[in-house]
């Protein structure tokens, strides 16, 4: 007996629709950043990786083969103005070229001189005007490539204690936003990422989930929290912040990462999977037909010393990955144990589904999507990087 058949027989006795657990895991889109196809690096030094994208075209030419390989990545995040054009059409259709649509639009807020001390947030009024008009650009272009989603991150803040007026700040900074609130059109929703430190390092301008909450409940509904899960103290319970923000209708979006002490930006799933899979299974809880909440999932890591393609595919899966385990869990059972207080029946019938192989069942979903079993294999075996390198230079 095969070991697809073997997980299918091994499912349905948990009660679980094998075949549902793949069509859930098929539809979820996950996006992939522009960025994260070029040559990254710390503050220390940025490795050249043969091959690697070196402008907005080649980025979306390698975001498109990262979906054909994966059939999960069918849209592409901008950076602004890092992947700026004189022609936001013609590059909507280069996207469309390479399977791919453009995505989610990034103001950058933390690369100009004058934001040396904030954005929005800076003591003066005219670096704050310039940010914000930065921003409603940024609506624009999204505007243009037929974009709903503005995904606003500040680094701003201070780094010593009086340095600034920290509820000065926040004033500047919610007086700025209403205006950018006030630009979105009906269809557009705006992200509000949060940071608990870095690049400031006494304190950030929106530190946590619930600096972001309380500015987009001021703003109103089109503005929703986005979770970074490398945006949090060590020890942080992700999978708790995701249950409120569900609870409140704040939820808006997840940037997927992967962090050992602050924000390392590796690839997601590579050292806490169990915190992945406990995500992924509040997010289940908070959203219908036994899947995942429909909120815009994205990648956003630096892929400093390794293949950037190889990094982004193993990415992927590893979100399927936990993904599917999440859905292995029979909640029916799970809900009853909770009920009788059975705190370590609970437990392992969640720690259970956290160790299934599912790796049978999403070979076989890619296939029949007509996607490599393995997409990171068929990257390696396909010789895609040495004709990446070889055409890059």
């Amino acid at each position: 007996m095969s070991r697809l058949r073997l997980l299918e027989d091994e499912l349905c006795a948990q009660g679980v629709d094998a075949a549902e657990v793949s069509a859930a895991v098929r539809a979820l889109p996950i996006e992939t950043p522009s960025w994260g196809f070029g040559d990254g690096g710390t503050r220390f030094k940025v490795f050249h990786c043969p091959g690697a994208a070196r402008n907005v075209a080649e980025k979306l030419a390698d975001a498109g083969l990262v979906h054909k390989l994966t059939g999960a990545c069918p849209s592409v995040a901008l950076h602004i103005p890092w992947d700026i054009t004189d022609d936001w059409s013609a590059l909507a259709a280069v996207a469309q070229q390479h399977g791919v649509k453009l995505g989610a639009i990034n103001p950058n807020l933390f690369q100009e001189d004058e934001y040396r001390l904030g954005s929005i947030c800076h003591p003066d009024a005219a670096v704050r005007a310039k940010a914000t008009a930065h921003i409603i650009e940024c609506i624009d272009i999204a505007q243009a490539v037929g974009s709903n989603t503005l995904s606003i991150w500040l680094a701003d803040g201070t780094n010593y204690p009086g340095q600034d007026d920290i509820r000065a700040r926040r004033g500047r900074m919610l007086e700025c936003l209403h205006q950018v609130y006030g630009k979105l059109p009906a269809s557009m929703t705006m992200l509000l990422e949060y940071k608990v430190f870095e690049p400031a390092f006494f304190h950030t301008d929106i530190a946590d989930w619930g600096a972001s909450f309380s500015l987009c409940s001021e703003l109103g509904p089109q503005a929703q929290v986005l979770v970074d899960t490398g945006h949090h103290a060590p020890g942080t319970n992700i999978g708790y912040i995701v249950a409120w923000l569900l609870a409140l209708d704040r939820l808006g979006g997840f940037h997927f990462n992967c962090r050992n002490y602050a924000d390392d930006d590796l690839i997601v799933g590579s050292s806490q999977p169990f915190e992945l899979f406990n995500i992924f299974h509040e997010l289940i809880n908070g959203g219908s037909a036994g899947r995942a909440a429909q909120v815009a999932y994205m990648l956003d890591q630096s892929h400093n010393i390794e293949n950037k393609i190889e990094a982004t595919i193993l990415s992927i899966m590893n979100v399927q990955t936990a993904y599917a385990r999440a859905l292995c869990v029979n909640r029916i059972e799970l809900a009853s144990l909770q009920t009788a207080g059975d705190v370590l029946g609970a437990h392992r019938l969640l720690h259970d589904a956290f160790e299934t192989d599912v790796r049978p069942l999403l070979a076989a979903m890619r296939e029949n999507a007509g996607c490599p079993a393995d997409p990171l294999q068929a990257f390696r075996t396909g010789g895609y990087a040495a004709k990446l390198a070889k055409e890059r230079g």
